[in-house]
């Protein structure tokens, strides 16, 4: 398919909403806690610091009323409120504000909108989960502010790498404006952060191989191929030796997209003061997770003050993420359709759930409820395979967790909820019934 027409559709919003931008003296910036909406934030961030424009930035888990309720607080009346990664699929719950807004997202639209502007690739006909994200999205946005903005397309591929999308279409586009400004190089190899190599595979959650978080059968592995030290610094023998051992063993149980995922094109990000992508992805999901968003976005803002601390923050909590998944495998349960796992307290069920859906039973969508506190939250992820059989996530967290008191949506791919405390196993059946008349079909003709 050419996308050409829909990029320049997506263009032309872009530059709407730089127009308006351009009205305003001050912007009240909304954004994700995630990668992707860490580097959204970024991006717009020093694009509107280029701009002279001023700015007041918060960055966030979820939008609710109680967000909207802090923006009507600190929004003067003439203030523009930005949206990143959020707002599109809460028209209702951002139209009690009464500024000018604009969204820049990447989730599906749902509802009548009050902002002035959605840079959505939905809109356009573009599917959002996989070939753009919402700091691609705020990329082009910050290109239509000023076309010297191309420096910002590094951060742009670092959120499109946290939130596991395809290097095609329009982050293709991207990924070859950044190559050819020297923004970002690409070279072939693992797909993990630079370190000790025996390291790095013992707190690295993906790929999640059979030695993962085990340091004696990690260096069994690597003294049979005869490799040890810094993985950048590897020949390129070594480094196909290395991963050639390693598609080996993700070929026993993982998706092909985890193959995909884990051996390829490596990102290098030359403007960002963390080069290697996935070191970057993997520092700002911590921050994010652990409530240091503000040292985040620091470190993309080139602030170099914290950015030891979050690197070590981010390999502590890799550790503790590995140590889950290997706990999740023991609580591990199977319906018709789904893979589940109802747990307590658990951190990074995400992770936990695009880790047992990628490497250990790629034949179904996986659902994580997790009780913390007086919440219950859901994370659901599914495989391109799944999707393109039917699967849509989104609708079915949303329509399960509504029929338990709870509200929930997302992407086809991945998606999330919260629900009322004494409903996991109600919605955990719910679920299994949609996702079955979604890729029931589908998956029985592949068994066939």
């Amino acid at each position: 398919m050419n996308f050409n027409v829909e990029i320049q559709k997506l263009e032309d919003l872009a530059r709407q909403a730089a127009d308006v931008i351009n009205e305003h003296k001050y912007v009240r910036v909304i954004s994700h806690n995630d990668a992707d909406g860490l580097t959204s934030a970024a991006i717009i961030c020093r694009a509107l610091m280029k701009k002279g424009i001023r700015f007041h930035t918060t960055i966030v888990p979820m939008l609710d009323n109680a967000v909207v309720d802090m923006v009507i607080e600190s929004a003067a009346e003439k203030d523009l409120v930005l949206f990143c990664d959020m707002g599109s699929g809460q028209s209702e719950i951002i139209s009690r504000i009464s500024q000018e807004i604009i969204v820049l997202d990447h989730h599906v639209p749902v509802g009548e909108s009050p902002a002035k502007v959605i840079v959505n690739p939905h809109l356009v006909g573009i599917d959002g989960a996989m070939h753009i994200s919402a700091s691609g999205t705020t990329y082009m946005v910050a290109k239509a502010l000023d076309a010297n903005n191309v420096n910002l397309a590094g951060l742009a591929i670092a959120g499109a790498v946290g939130d596991k999308q395809l290097m095609d279409t329009v982050n293709g586009t991207i990924l070859k404006e950044a190559e050819d400004a020297g923004v970002v190089s690409v070279r072939k190899g693992l797909k993990i952060g630079d370190g000790d190599i025996a390291d790095v595979l013992e707190y690295t959650p993906e790929p999640y191989l059979d030695i993962t978080g085990n340091r004696e059968k990690i260096e069994e592995f690597l003294d049979i191929l005869e490799i040890k030290g810094k993985i950048s610094e590897l020949s390129t023998d070594q480094t196909k030796k290395l991963t050639s051992a390693i598609a080996l063993k993700l070929a026993k149980n993982a998706s092909p997209e985890a193959i995909d995922a884990s051996i390829g094109d490596v990102y290098y990000l030359n403007k960002e003061l963390v080069s290697n992508v996935y070191d970057m992805v993997a520092i700002l999901n911590t921050c994010g997770r652990m409530e240091k968003a503000g040292m985040a976005l620091s470190i993309c803002m080139h602030n170099q003050k914290h950015l030891e601390e979050a690197q070590s923050m981010a390999i502590e909590y890799q550790h503790s993420i590995v140590g889950n998944i290997n706990k999740a495998l023991d609580e591990l349960q199977i319906g018709d359709n789904i893979g589940y796992l109802i747990t307590h307290d658990m951190e990074s069920t995400g992770m936990v759930a695009s880790t047992m859906v990628r490497y250990i039973n790629p034949d179904m969508p996986f659902i994580a409820v997790n009780h913390v506190e007086e919440l219950v939250k859901v994370s659901a992820r599914g495989t391109r395979a799944l999707v393109a059989n039917g699967l849509d996530l989104a609708f079915a967290l949303r329509e399960a967790s509504g029929a338990v008191g709870g509200e929930g949506g997302g992407h086809n791919i991945a998606s999330g909820a919260s629900i009322p405390q004494g409903t996991a196993e109600e919605f955990i059946s719910k679920v299994d019934e949609i996702v079955g008349s979604q890729i029931g079909n589908g998956r029985e003709e592949q068994g066939s």
